[in-house]
């Protein structure tokens, strides 16, 4: 029997922000909006490379191929689990990606390319829609 009161599974937050993410990154695909599609691809990829093992963490096989020195043999043998992340992981991975836009559309401002910085602006605000939806 699963309990209601035990409340939502560690990686339910991390899966929804994800799910939304996507389904967002679909509406502006079809809305063909630019700013959108950028800032929510760049998030998405953002997570998938948190959740990546580093290199040093991936097991050595004790074969190798001959083809390709150090490469693992045989099937699943080079899989490794990815991290798990946190809810305050995946948040503060998306609030990053929005800060660094604003950070990154000040610079161009400063610059000059207000076109740009404009462009950055959009995207922050793509991103910020999702960490707040109610808003």
């Amino acid at each position: 029997m699963i309990n209601a009161l035990a409340g939502p599974s560690p990686h339910s937050y991390r899966a929804r922000m994800r799910t939304n993410l996507r389904r967002a990154l679909t509406t502006a695909m079809k809305n063909r909006d630019r700013a959108a599609i950028t800032a929510l691809r760049s998030a998405l990829a953002a997570i998938d490379n948190a959740e990546s093992v580093p290199a040093e963490h991936l097991p050595s096989s004790a074969a190798s191929n001959e083809h390709v020195a150090g490469a693992a043999v045989g099937l699943g043998a080079a899989e490794v689990e990815r991290r798990h992340l946190t809810e305050a992981d995946v948040r503060s991975i998306v609030e990053k990606e929005a800060v660094d836009r604003v950070s990154a559309a000040d610079e161009y401002e400063r610059l000059g390319r207000a076109d740009l910085a404009a462009n950055l602006r959009a995207e922050a605000e793509v991103l910020d829609r999702q960490l707040h939806p109610e808003s």
